[in-house]
């Protein structure tokens, strides 16, 4: 895949709000008690963008930030993306607590959003939020999101050929939310209600005198699909924007059924799992974990829900490969990644990762071929009480495919 083979990122702005709240846990002392002074002081000693940018803009200014406020991140800036081209985007997240009373187990909840326009006209208005009621009783999740989405689609199954790719557009709508109880220690329990709409679909210059994999498979200018959501989920991780330690498991049950609304009656299940560790007791790098697991169970699935490279819950899945550039009824992807230290103040990090993915054929249902895919990134930390930070990676796929992913936050 030919594609521009370098990348400018530039930081306009940063901020950093206060909001009443308490300490948010960082990295290894997630576990150490709120009020452990030590604590307030290793995180102290430590630096991240906005404090360097603090310091260069007023060198004799004293830092009072209080730790024991929510924290707000914001980077406008520029970059380039394979399934983008160069945009332009404004992405945000806050990290807070619910409740101000002490536990040790308490989780970090989130709030993330990130506006972007692209050269290739695309236009994303995302938000997504993990929210911890007190004591963990409740986990409540949303994702709500607009696109106007231009972008490419292949042949179906792990061996589409690049060949195969022409462009679609359309606009979109995504509205699920759930809700969570707790029944034991990290395990929760629930329902939801998921909402798709797509409307304006188009082929733009399909391939002449052949008919395509979505034509073939179904192509319809408009779709709608909703139903109820079953959720089970296991989380032992206290920080969510930069997990140092922990386990979460995910199962997701979704029957969308014509009696709610959708087009057909078809059902998808999705398990994921992501384990984070440490090499040694004494090292604050973390190696972790990530399975993405997303099957149809039956019915049809519409052509742009199918399970597809790049397109979980929050696009990060095929670092290196193009948006879209492998799809089929079923999915099976794992991924590995070892994040470093690069500066002993934390300010600058490193990554490693490795992916792998397959999917399954379409006629016979067996899995085809694991497509890998390979690389490596910067973490630059914007807030070290929150532990955000940018995340700029370079991926290598196979057939030449290779390009760079940027996100606010760890990517799993």
């Amino acid at each position: 895949m030919k594609i521009i083979h370098h990348v400018t990122f530039w930081i306009f702005a940063l901020s950093s709000l206060s909001i009443n709240a308490q300490q948010i846990d960082h990295a290894n002392n997630a576990n150490l008690p709120i009020h452990d002074s030590s604590k307030i002081e290793v995180v102290h000693a430590q630096k991240d963008l906005l404090e360097v940018i603090g310091e260069f803009i007023h060198p004799n200014k004293v830092s009072t930030k209080n730790p024991e406020k929510a924290q707000f991140s914001a980077v406008p800036a520029a970059g380039y993306a394979m399934h983008t081209g160069w945009a332009g985007l404004v992405t945000a997240n806050l990290a807070f607590y619910t409740s101000k009373e002490y536990s040790k187990d308490k989780k970090v909840s989130s709030i993330a959003t990130n506006v972007t326009y692209s050269q290739y006209k695309q236009l994303m208005l995302p938000v997504q939020a993990n929210i911890w009621t007190n004591r963990n009783k409740f986990n409540i999740i949303a994702d709500w999101r607009y696109i106007k989405y231009p972008s490419k689609v292949f042949d179906l199954g792990s061996a589409a050929k690049e060949s195969s790719s022409y462009l679609v557009d359309y606009h979109g709508i995504k509205l699920h939310q759930t809700v969570l109880r707790s029944f034991a220690t990290n395990f929760y329990a629930g329902l939801g209600f998921y909402y798709d709409h797509f409307w304006d679909i188009k082929e733009v210059d399909p391939p002449l005198n052949s008919v395509t994999s979505f034509q073939t498979y179904g192509f319809q200018k408009k779709v709608t699909a909703s139903g109820p959501v079953l959720k089970l989920l296991y989380d032992s991780r206290i920080n969510t924007i930069n997990p140092q330690n922990g386990f979460q498991g995910n199962f997701t049950y979704r029957p969308s059924m014509k009696s709610f609304g959708s087009d057909n009656n078809w059902q998808s299940l999705q398990l994921e799992f992501r384990k984070y560790l440490h090499p040694s007791s004494h090292s604050k790098n973390v190696l972790a974990f990530w399975s993405h697991n997303w099957f149809t169970l039956g019915g049809k699935t519409p052509y742009l829900m199918l399970p597809s490279t790049g397109w979980d819950d929050t696009y990060n899945t095929g670092r290196g490969y193009l948006q879209g550039r492998y799809r089929a009824r079923n999915m099976i992807y794992l991924e590995s990644e070892y994040r470093f230290r690069i500066s002993t103040n934390g300010l600058i990090g490193g990554v490693v990762f490795v992916n792998g993915q397959t999917f399954s054929e379409q006629v016979t249902r067996r899995y085809q071929e694991f497509i890998l895919g390979y690389g490596g990134g910067l973490r630059i930390k914007l807030n070290k009480y929150s532990g955000a930070n940018v995340c700029v990676d370079y991926g290598f796929g196979r057939d030449g495919s290779r390009g760079f992913a940027v996100n606010l936050g760890e990517l799993f």
